[in-house]
């Protein structure tokens, strides 16, 4: 018996409602009579626009006030990007449904032209250390340039801050209608994504059965099979916004494939590996390809990463 009410607790930017009246909708063709409520709230990483992610505390900066007001009974659940989601959730609360996954891969967006084409010295904008990473290991001549703000807002930086190109998560714009103003998808080979790149996810307090129940239908097992192979990987090299961290699954025929991968933020170390198994394995999998990642060089590049971080 679902709940004959329930409110989503949400960032007010244009995606995050796009994400939220998603979710609003399915909730409503499910369980018809159903009052869904979206309930706006304002989070850190929204208010801080001008630092990189990296120097302000990554990425719970755009869930603790979020997960605050659901402790605070104010709202029954939130609908996340996971690529914002940390490893670690506060006490009572928890990932109920990882959603089916929208394209994970990195979009180039220029004036025509695609990343192959790219003039010397070219300047790029992107907000992840990630995708800086990867693409100075390809063109170690390119000047990177942070962007922060929504999709628009940096679609828009192309243009104001005179740059070459601008790269954001295809997931993002597709969902927005932006998908035309794409010049190139880069592939997952060439550009891994961030851990969950694509995928939604739904928190909500572990005692709330009906809510959690209600929600079930959601989940897509080979989506939620993959990111929790990727979130593995992540939470074992203690990973968050600042450094260049990425991952990579997919499953087929019940088999789990990870690619994981960490660099140094300028792209001139970096180790890459890979790993296949049973999708029921999936932590296990995500585990054990970062144990291997930290083992043949990974552990010492996070550590200059860190380093570097805290002005040592």
């Amino acid at each position: 018996m679902a709940p004959s009410r329930l409110r989503i607790g949400t960032r007010a930017s244009q995606l995050a409602l796009w994400q939220a009246n998603w979710t609003k909708s399915q909730l409503e063709q499910r369980y018809p009579g159903i009052v869904v409520e979206l309930v706006k709230i304002k989070t850190m990483g929204d208010k801080i626009l001008d630092v990189p992610l990296a120097q302000v505390g990554g990425k719970g900066l755009f869930v603790k006030e979020i997960e605050e007001a659901m402790l605070r009974g104010e709202i029954d659940l939130a609908v996340h990007s996971m690529k914002d989601v940390p490893t670690e959730f506060p006490d009572g609360l928890g990932l109920v449904v990882t959603t089916e996954r929208e394209d994970p891969r990195d979009a180039f967006i220029a004036d025509g032209i695609t990343f192959s084409q790219l003039r010397q010295g070219a300047r790029i904008g992107t907000s992840a250390l990630r995708r800086q990473a990867q693409l100075l290991k390809a063109r170690p001549d390119l000047e990177m340039v942070i962007i922060r703000g929504n999709v628009e807002t940096r679609i828009r930086k192309l243009k104001e801050d005179n740059l070459d190109a601008v790269i954001l998560a295809a997931a993002g714009l597709n969902r927005l209608g932006f998908t035309d103003v794409i010049s190139e998808l880069l592939d997952t080979d060439f550009s891994i994504p961030a851990i969950g790149q694509g995928a939604l996810g739904l928190e909500c307090r572990l005692d709330d059965a009906a809510t959690i129940e209600a929600l079930a239908f959601l989940n897509h097992a080979d989506t939620a099979a993959a990111v929790a192979a990727e979130r593995a990987l992540l939470k074992r090299c203690e990973g968050g916004c600042q450094v260049p961290i990425a991952a990579h699954g997919t499953v087929s025929d019940a088999t789990l494939t990870l690619v994981g991968f960490i660099a140094s933020v300028d792209g001139s170390q970096t180790v890459r590996d890979s790993i296949s198994g049973p999708a029921t394995d999936a932590v296990r999998l995500g585990s054990e390809l970062a144990d291997r990642l930290l083992a043949s060089g990974g552990k010492q590049i996070l550590e200059e990463v860190y380093q570097r971080e805290l002005g040592h």
